[in-house]
């Protein structure tokens, strides 16, 4: 095997951070741990990198994930960084990996060198101050694989007169408007103090107006895109006027002297930590090159895939126009403002169809005849009578656009797609196992790893039987028949039904199951509690079958009940530490429900016996 000793670029963290221009550095990977991103939601990296020198702490950018996944960069390997941005964060020096090679031929080696915390690089002018070591937390500088802890610190009034001097940064060679170097969308964060991006206008929204107690103004958001990734900027009042003409969709800007914030992911559609606010001194200046700048990408979700997607997601989907509906206005529930909408029906080579709502402006104008590609970016997962779409204010449709899977759909819809009988997603629940923290787990695991017992929600899957549903008075609560409400109604008169949250009366209710039942495996039982969209297919039919065979005393009851014990689903749950009549309890909610896979039960036990037989055999070998 070669030495890595020799292919280590020994002493590069230094130079790097001293702004010297490395290609292709070559480092060992010395530690590898998931963040704790729980307010963002977003899965990252942080990995510390050794020069046999210096160690230092680095991210890796969101593109990167897969090679952690894939098990391919683990502790001890060596991999050249092809794109990186040095950064200080408080002070301290970090990488962010944009992109790199694990270079498989040198393995998993032993700790080379005997490297110690990377130290500030400071100018000539500042010579006079004695250099800071920059101590790494304690999970890093106590463990002997990185090197030792700094002997001493610098007292912290000396660490405070200290001049504050921004690290330099290694740029791609490009340069923005006078001068200053690029920086990826991925490195951006409030500890950058002066950073210029150059990057596409991906997606621009409209105008909208506010008006509340606090006073009114309009606001208007877009999105820009670099080859690192994508970023939300929205800009309020005065910068709507300065701004909105000048930013033109898919044209590419050099950008600087923003607010960095952490993101609001309710009104986003990308994936970045942090979103950017215009102000009065930013600068915005059109690019007359678009050289190292990405077209705008897709990351497509198949109809058929839709089943394994969590609700709430916000996804890329693409589809032929199958129908298109009329449009119509519905009334929200926070502004009383009408809304107008209009319902699509697209279809794809999956075989199946899904329903895609659109909203406002984009409902009125939508003039696309059927059997039209569409692709959509930014569109959110919502689980209403099964699985169903919905184009955010932040989201884009391109018409027929220039791409493969565009015309890889529209061949095969006029080849065969015109006469095919597709599936719809309605009334099915997602079975995926899949996703943050979603393991197939037993109920002696659960229970064992204490989920739930932490201050945020677990996530897993179980496989188990019903042995017991509740059938007490509580297994249903009268609901609002206002779309989209759900809210519980009380009856003030006979025949007379209130919703205080809509301020509507109704008739009678619609209602809603929302249920206890008692599961059981191989380790234990558990109760899970569930609601509307579960308790329909566990029980085959709407809750006001059940209550209305209740007002009539049929014996039918019993029988709906009877019939829903002895059936086996995979449950999709979270659990999360609930407080109920001043005690603290775990409460186990199930998301989502499905009939179990067979089939790949079946094949998951052969593995199984297989790898039994072969441990068996080879038993058998050392014992004759």
């Amino acid at each position: 095997m070669a030495n890595p000793m020799d292919a280590i670029t020994t002493g590069c963290l230094r130079r790097v951070f001293a702004g010297e221009q490395i290609q292709d550095p070559v480092v060992q990977c010395v530690q590898i741990k998931p963040m704790n991103n729980s307010a963002t939601g977003v899965e990252r990296f942080r990995v510390v990198f050794n020069d046999t020198v210096n160690f230092i702490q680095s991210m890796l950018a969101q593109q990167t994930n897969h090679i952690v996944h894939d098990g391919k960069l683990k502790k001890g390997s060596l991999v050249k960084l092809k794109q990186f941005q040095a950064n200080s964060v408080k002070d301290k020096p970090i990488l962010v990996i944009i992109d790199l090679e694990v270079l498989d031929e040198y393995g998993e080696c032993d700790k080379l060198g005997q490297p110690g915390p990377l130290e500030v690089v400071k100018s000539e002018s500042d010579s006079a101050a004695a250099p800071t070591p920059q101590a790494q937390p304690a999970a890093i500088s106590g463990n002997q694989f990185y090197g030792n802890k700094p002997q001493q610190q610098q007292p912290q009034q000396q660490q405070q007169s200290a001049p504050q001097k921004q690290l330099p940064t290694r740029s791609s060679g490009q340069n923005g408007p006078r001068g200053s170097n690029i920086h990826p969308i991925e490195a951006l964060s409030p500890y950058q103090p002066k950073w210029t991006i150059k990057a596409r206008c991906s997606q621009k929204g409209g105008i909208k107006e506010w008006h509340n107690k606090n006073g009114e103004g309009k606001l208007f958001s877009c999105n820009f895109l670099d080859e690192s990734g994508e970023i939300r900027a929205t800009g309020f009042k005065e910068a709507v006027d300065q701004w909105y003409e000048f930013i033109q969709e898919g044209s590419v800007y050099y950008v600087s002297n923003c607010k960095v914030q952490l993101a609001k992911k309710q009104f986003s559609n990308v994936n970045h930590d942090y979103e950017l606010t215009f102000e009065r001194d930013t600068i915005i200046e059109k690019a007359e090159d678009n050289e190292g700048v990405p077209q705008i990408t897709y990351n497509f979700t198949t109809l058929a895939d839709l089943q394994s997607v969590e609700k709430d997601t916000t996804i890329d989907t693409i589809g032929v126009l199958k129908e298109t509906g009329e449009v119509s206005e519905i009334v929200s529930k926070t502004t009383s403002k009408p809304f107008s909408k209009r319902e699509l029906t697209l279809v794809d080579n999956t075989g199946y169809n899904v329903r895609l709502t659109i909203w406002g402006n984009t409902a009125m104008s939508f003039d696309v005849a059927p059997e039209t590609v569409i692709a959509f970016k930014g569109v959110k997962v919502s689980d209403f009578g099964g699985r169903s779409l919905s184009l955010l204010s932040s989201g884009t449709m391109a018409v027929n656009p220039d791409i493969d899977d565009a015309h890889k759909l529209k061949g095969w819809y006029d080849a065969q797609g015109r006469n095919d009988t597709f599936s719809s997603h309605t009334g099915m629940a997602s079975t995926s196992t899949s996703g943050r923290n979603d393991q197939m787990k037993t109920i002696a695991q659960v229970r064992d790893e204490n989920l739930g017992m932490g201050e945020s929600t677990d996530y897993f899957s179980l496989k188990a039987t019903i042995v017991f549903v509740k059938s007490d008075s509580t297994f249903a609560y009268p609901a609002c028949l206002s779309e989209g409400c759900n809210k519980k109604v009380v009856e003030v008169a006979e025949g007379e039904w209130r919703c205080e949250r809509c301020d509507k009366g109704w008739p009678k209710p619609e209602w809603r199951y929302i249920m206890s039942i008692n599961v059981s495996d191989h380790t234990g039982q558990m109760w899970l509690s569930l609601f509307d969209d579960v308790g329909r297919m566990i029980m085959g039919r709407p809750a006001n079958d059940i209550m209305q065979m209740r007002d009539e005393m049929s014996s039918g009851e019993k029988e709906v009940f009877a019939n829903a014990v002895c059936q086996t689903y995979v449950f999709r749950c979270r659990a999360k530490m609930d407080t109920f009549q001043d005690q603290q309890r775990v409460r186990y909610q199930v998301s989502s429900a499905g009939p179990v896979n067979w089939s790949a039960e079946g094949k998951k036990l052969a593995d199984l016996i297989k790898q039994y037989s072969i441990s068996d055999n080879s038993d058998s070998l050392f014992v004759n």
